[in-house]
């Protein structure tokens, strides 16, 4: 089961080494395709999470989590083979949904398995998997990248599916049926608002931000969530009752949670590019690259806990999101001449904050909602991670498209209007490739400071809120 949760979490890591790769392949994808290229399995991912769960719960566990397992691999095999970017799409979107149905039943199972006695021990393992599968897909996605394909990404990710498709088969218990309903017109309505909201944001630099398509993207989104709220009002049984997040915690705590992987994946977002690009590493060395973030969460993890308790929980999520805010800041001073030590060094600060701030978070969401809620609780975890790991990626990619063709030259701007680096690299001649980078790294820092200010903002609102809902609490009836 945690194999499982490594594969599909490891995935969304390990596509953004990837990047450069595809944005120099035969397919010529735009800069917002690539954008789609990642955020298409996150988006779904997210949306489907929580019926991913309750299709489990009617239809039996280990059968949904086999069927997300089989239906991972004919996505990634569907990736491997595309001949063009919207095939390429259409197998991203239908890995998406096998991750959907594998992520929540992997927990099921588990938990139907084990002795109650170790069930804490046995969710507290379940839990770190999402940790190390972030550092497995950096470093086996940098390993199978180094064939020089991003073709064998696909084609390893569809070889490992089917091989624990194998090992769940065999060794998987059968947990029993239960009548949950199913929302499947809530589910739609959630990725149909989902996917205009990023279309919005993505194709705003290459349609033009007042296009009918960046407007109507906007619109759709805004009618589609108002859609969706009103019907999961109505709803017997809801996919997540919007009604939840009238709880004070509940609410700032979901929105610290999304904070924290905007920010997180759209540092992983150009960190690929940044590093290969920028500083002439090779795609292992950029799998590699990133692992300094992860040394606090692997080594601090288990003793945040004992420090939230002594200095209070509000100054744990002050602390954590002062640490994230501040070292994506620290990043985006980085250039070309920056010595990696210097930018592993706001790795770790960065990492810092997203030690103090999973748990911390997590706790909070799991301890808004009474125990029959656990698994709701569980699945809105999971729903604002993908999602704000969407989003962070749609804007960063959004900003490095417009900046980076702002900061390129005239003479090279004027061939194609490039909007990757491969694009205008392959516009200009190999004496200008330094002019190319430069506007890129330029692109990267303007990125990264944006996204660092808008964590440490919402971090701010999300400690006042928390500081508010604790007064309420306090003051007489």
């Amino acid at each position: 089961m945690c194999a499982c949760v490594v594969l599909v979490v490891g995935m969304v890591a390990a596509i953004n080494l990837a990047v450069p790769m595809l944005a120099a392949s035969a397919l010529h994808p735009s800069a917002s395709a690539l954008v789609w290229i990642v955020d298409t399995y996150v988006i779904v991912f997210a949306c489907l999470v929580i019926p991913g769960g309750a299709a489990g719960d009617r239809f039996g566990r280990k059968g949904v989590l086999l069927a997300g397992l089989v239906l991972f691999a004919a996505g990634a095999l569907l990736s491997a083979i595309a001949p063009d970017v919207a095939v390429l799409l259409v197998g991203r979107a239908v890995t998406g949904v096998g991750a959907a149905a594998v992520l929540p039943n992997t927990l099921a199972v588990l938990l139907h398995a084990v002795p109650v006695e170790r069930r804490g021990a046995t969710i507290a393992t379940w839990a770190s998997m999402t940790g190390v599968g972030g550092v497995v897909g950096n470093f086996g996605g940098g390993a199978v990248l180094s064939s020089g394909s991003w073709r064998w990404l696909f084609a390893a990710a569809c070889a490992v599916a089917l091989l624990l498709a194998g090992v769940v088969a065999r060794v998987a218990p059968v947990s029993s049926r239960h009548d949950h309903r199913l929302d499947p017109l809530g589910a739609a309505l959630l990725v149909g608002a989902s996917v205009a909201l990023l279309v919005g944001i993505v194709q705003g630099p290459e349609a033009g931000w007042g296009s009918a398509l960046v407007i109507g993207g906007f619109a759709c989104s805004a009618v589609l969530f108002t859609a969706w709220t009103l019907v999961e009002l109505r709803a017997e049984h809801p996919l997540l009752d919007p009604r939840l997040l009238r709880i004070p915690a509940l609410r700032s705590a979901c929105l610290g949670m999304t904070a924290v992987f905007f920010g997180m994946f759209a540092l992983f977002y150009v960190n690929a590019s940044f590093l290969q690009y920028g500083m002439g590493f090779s795609v292992l060395q950029t799998g590699l690259g990133i692992l300094p973030l992860t040394v606090p969460i692997v080594v601090g993890g288990r003793h945040v806990g004992r420090l939230s308790q002594r200095i209070g929980l509000d100054s744990t999520v002050a602390v954590a999101f002062l640490c994230i805010g501040g070292g994506l800041l620290g990043l985006s001073t980085s250039d070309a001449q920056t010595p990696y030590a210097a930018y592993a060094a706001w790795l770790v600060v960065t990492g810092v904050g997203v030690t103090l701030a999973l748990p911390t978070l997590s706790g909070v969401i799991a301890g808004s909602l009474p125990p029959a809620q656990a698994g709701v609780g569980t699945g809105l975890q999971a729903t604002t991670r993908e999602f704000g790991s969407a989003l962070g990626v749609a804007v960063i990619g959004t900003v490095l498209t417009a900046r980076f063709a702002a900061e390129l030259p005239p003479d090279v701007r004027a061939g194609r209007d490039p909007h990757t680096v491969a694009q205008a690299l392959a516009a200009t001649t190999p004496d200008r490739a330094p002019d190319v980078v430069a506007a890129f790294v330029t692109a990267v820092d303007a990125g990264m400071r944006l996204i660092g200010v808008a964590v440490l903002v919402i971090g701010g609102l999300v400690l006042l809120e928390s500081l508010l809902s604790r007064r309420r609490l306090r003051a007489p009836a």
